[in-house]
């Protein structure tokens, strides 16, 4: 997240375990790491930047996202997270419920769609750094999240993250304006109309992904995608 194609690509950029050691070079920052279990994971985290290899991402995600943040919370099962994201786009907040399961260090969903992610290196000793990958019937699209328990980072720790953009071989990343303010907790609110996109987007299922894939393949994708998040028809998704 919030629009189709930041749910799409962002729902799954959750975590990372912060490092103390300063990280400079190429090796070290795509390296990915062991999960110790999921208690590190836990809490809330605020969405700083984020890079994909999606055309158009970037410009999209400063048009439309004004600021993002996710809570991690253990799930029933021992090896799975429940996630619950909020984004606040075009002056509301979009959220989404989610499930991942944790194994062998890689979160994987499949639902709404099937994606895996691995955590990446980071020095910063509050930030998650998270490397995903959708695969569909006719790319695998990735991409690199910075989170933090802080709302802000330093210009240090914002320039690690665009080294590992660049080591990744992605665009430059968007990076979100915490000044923008965020959505409300889970809790009702009337500062922010909130609408919930988890039942339509597992309504849709692979549908989804056809959708994704089509318009990226297309000429005009981004505009095409630009009128789908703006579309008045948005107002379907809230909830009754």
């Amino acid at each position: 997240m919030m629009g189709f194609l930041y749910v799409a690509v962002a729902v799954l950029s959750l975590l990372s375990v912060g490092q103390s050691a300063p990280v400079t070079d190429c090796e070290s920052l795509v390296r990915p790491l062991e999960i110790q279990g999921r208690d590190k994971l836990l809490g809330k985290w605020m969405y700083i930047a984020e890079s994909t290899n999606v055309t158009g991402s970037k410009l999209l995600t400063k048009m439309a996202v004004e600021s993002s943040w996710g809570r991690i919370t253990a799930a029933n099962e021992s090896d799975a997270i429940d996630h619950y994201q909020a984004q606040k786009m075009f002056g509301q907040c979009f959220t989404l419920r989610t499930k991942l399961t944790l194994r062998n260090s890689t979160l994987s969903m499949v639902r709404p769609y099937t994606a895996s992610a691995n955590l990446l290196n980071t020095s910063c000793t509050d930030c998650l750094v998270l490397f995903s990958k959708l695969t569909t019937g006719r790319g695998v699209y990735s991409g690199v999240q910075l989170q933090s328990r802080r709302g802000k980072l330093s210009d240090a720790e914002l320039q690690e993250f665009m080294k590992q953009v660049e080591c990744l071989n992605l665009p430059s990343p968007a990076i979100l304006d915490p000044e923008k303010g965020f959505c409300p907790d889970e809790f009702p609110s009337q500062e922010t109309e909130t609408i919930d996109l988890t039942d339509f987007m597992n309504d849709m299922g692979s549908e989804i992904v056809n959708l994704f894939d089509k318009i990226m393949s297309s000429g005009d994708g981004l505009e095409t995608l630009i009128k789908l998040i703006s579309s008045s028809d948005i107002s379907d998704f809230k909830k009754n």
